[in-house]
């Protein structure tokens, strides 16, 4: 793609190592992989994996900014619903896929400001690299708060607090289906001469067709048009595990999405699976596995589906922009005089990208799911839209 930046030499000695494990894989399952798969390998593979090599990824070095690299606003508002989940449990923090450790440093220096810190921060990080980075940057930073974090390599048996997780379920390895003539198929990768390709296999039975055929495009898709989305069977087995997990308190999870009815639009035949690479989003995924990120919007409606099948209580769900302003977001600002111009219009230019629906403030979506909270949450007091939150698929 000449349009995009092109990789250092050992970048691309890096991505030609990923395809290779790809095209392994490949002909290991006798020529095709669901994209699931492919997905998986090329975020995901250990030490090969976008997320899991030494790459730089977040902020202006990076490929994206998310919300916590952006401003600081973003994790010390999170904290104000934090601190409310900690009264309420006396538990701990369980933060899935840190990232770069920003959100984590903001929020518990935003809780120690509120003298509210829980005993533990825990983070579920798979990558060495992140975890090595995020204790580099706390250590760095809030030497002081170092001793409650600890990094875990699973889920906890048992768990009470706040489990939190920002842009976590996007990169989650989804698959893609294809509706097409009432018939459905699973568009995976295979291969010829040398290069990626697109090959669709029709479904005849399982999980992935039940799913399918119980969702919108089953009931608009007609004659041969073709409509392809997303369903991430790996997204809703992670929220049923949170919901095991959970003996009291609160997930809340912040990523950018839709309900089921809007994100299964017929107007949205050709999914929503995006790439970003070098602060460049485009559609192909076959360019330069683990150099770029892969992600899907969430399903917000199939995400409550699994957390409420497995005990929890849809507690909110709302735009970003709101769950925001409920934690408080325009006292934080008013934090920095107006009459400071160097310090406070650089916060007014961040608020307005955490919360413009023409930036994140309405793509992106905050969704809790509780268990033994009486009180409702914080950042849902208004314009909770859990209403709006359809659950199509009867049993997962």
């Amino acid at each position: 793609m000449p349009s995009l930046p092109q990789p250092s030499p050992p970048a691309l000695e890096h991505s030609q190592a990923v395809c290779a494990a790809i095209s392994h894989e490949i002909a290991g399952c006798g020529g095709w992989i669901s994209f699931a798969r492919f997905m998986e390998i090329a975020l995901h593979a250990p030490g090969l994996g976008y997320y899991s090599s030494g790459l730089d990824k977040f902020g202006a070095g990076g490929d994206f900014v998310t919300a916590p690299e952006m401003s600081a606003l973003f994790g010390q508002s999170i904290a104000a619903q934090a601190a409310q989940v900690l009264r309420l449990t006396g538990g701990d923090i369980l933060e899935v896929g840190a990232g770069s450790g920003k959100l984590a440093l903001d929020l518990m220096l935003e809780l120690a400001r509120r003298d509210a810190l829980p005993p533990r921060y825990c983070i579920l990080e798979l990558s060495a690299d992140l975890r090595q980075r995020q204790r580099a940057r706390i250590g760095c930073e809030a030497p002081h708060l170092l001793p409650r974090f600890s990094w875990l390599d699973t889920l906890p048996q048992h768990f009470s607090g706040l489990v939190l997780g920002n842009e976590v379920l996007d990169a989650m390895p989804a698959h893609l289906v294809t509706w097409r003539a009432g018939r459905v198929f699973e568009r995976g990768v295979a291969m010829q001469d040398g290069r990626f390709l697109w090959r669709e296999r029709p479904l005849s039975g399982g999980e992935l067709l039940r799913q399918a055929q119980a969702l919108p495009p089953a009931g608009f898709v007609s004659g041969d048009i073709a409509y392809t989305s997303e369903i991430n069977l790996a997204a809703q087995g992670f929220m049923r595990s949170l919901g095991r997990m959970l003996e009291q308190g609160m997930i809340l999870m912040l990523d950018y999405g839709f309900g089921a009815s809007e994100y299964y639009h017929p107007q949205r035949g050709a999914g929503t699976l995006m790439c970003h690479y070098r602060h460049q989003a485009h559609d192909d995924p076959f360019f330069l596995p683990g150099l770029q990120d892969l992600t899907a919007h969430v399903d917000f409606s199939a995400v409550a589906q699994a957390a409420t099948g497995a005990g929890l209580t849809l507690s909110g769900y709302a735009s970003q922009a709101n769950f925001l302003i409920n934690c408080g977001l325009t006292e934080l600002l008013a934090r920095t005089s107006p009459e400071d111009p160097a310090a406070y219009l650089p916060l007014v230019a961040q608020v307005q990208k955490l919360m413009s629906p023409a930036e994140m403030g309405e793509l992106f979506k905050a969704i809790a799911l509780s268990r033994n909270m009486q009180e409702t949450p914080l950042g849902f007091s208004r314009g909770d839209r859990s209403h709006t939150l359809p659950l199509p698929i009867t049993q997962i």
